[in-house]
């Protein structure tokens, strides 16, 4: 758990990408779990509800002609087609939580964060994690025993294609070991957090310190 900020700061737009079985989900999960002073940014989808979830907890659900009415009217920040179906970031959510100093986690994939990244530059840390080899991402995805070959060969060119896109982030971390990795992206957040535009107290906080002291 960690301590809440002593002085007032403008929120974050925190990007996690990866290929599938890279461990983006489970730095997510455990990052969540850690840091009470950020949240998932709850994405609207197409994609049918599994069991277990709950609609504008996980997803917010909707139909294919909801979706395509939000991206004509504007609404998403950023929004993406991945394996047949759309996947958006609402902008309304997302703005004024930032502006209250509320972090928000997302867990999307290149296209995605370069629309983010695109409306709001300033707000957004981009981090990128990758797998150790080709050889331990197949083995991690086959190991998960709910996918066929055809699927995982699927997901392997897809990862190939995703990894191309390192460069387009701030930070790019191996995940060979989940703890030690979980660490890394832990420090970067810290950091960014303590960027001095981020800590729009730091003016006034400032200038009480610079005030004439009586003798």
């Amino acid at each position: 758990m960690t301590k809440p900020d002593t002085l007032k700061r403008r929120g974050l737009m925190f990007v996690l990408s990866s290929p599938s079985g890279a461990g983006k989900t489970t730095i997510s999960r455990k990052l969540l779990e850690y840091d009470d002073q950020i949240r998932m940014s709850v994405s609207v989808t197409t994609r049918p509800m599994r069991p277990g979830e709950v609609d504008g907890e996980d997803y917010h659900f909707a139909s294919r002609e909801e979706f395509d009415r939000m991206v004509e009217q504007d609404h998403f920040l950023e929004w993406a087609h991945v394996f047949g179906h759309s996947y958006g970031t609402p902008k309304s959510q997302v703005k004024t939580g930032l502006a209250q100093g509320q972090d928000f986690l997302f867990d999307i994939d290149w296209q995605g964060t370069q629309q983010l990244y695109q409306k709001a530059e300033s707000d957004v840390v981009r981090v990128f994690l990758l797998p150790p080899s080709l050889e331990e991402l197949r083995r991690r995805l086959t190991s998960r025993g709910t996918d066929s070959d055809e699927v995982i060969a699927g997901r392997m060119a897809r990862a190939q294609s995703e990894i191309s896109h390192w460069d387009g982030y701030d930070y790019v971390v191996i995940n060979d070991d989940v703890e030690a990795c979980f660490e890394k992206v832990v420090r970067i957040l810290d950091a960014e957090r303590l960027r001095r535009a981020r800590q729009t107290g730091l003016i006034g906080f400032v200038r009480e310190l610079m005030k004439p002291q009586d003798d």
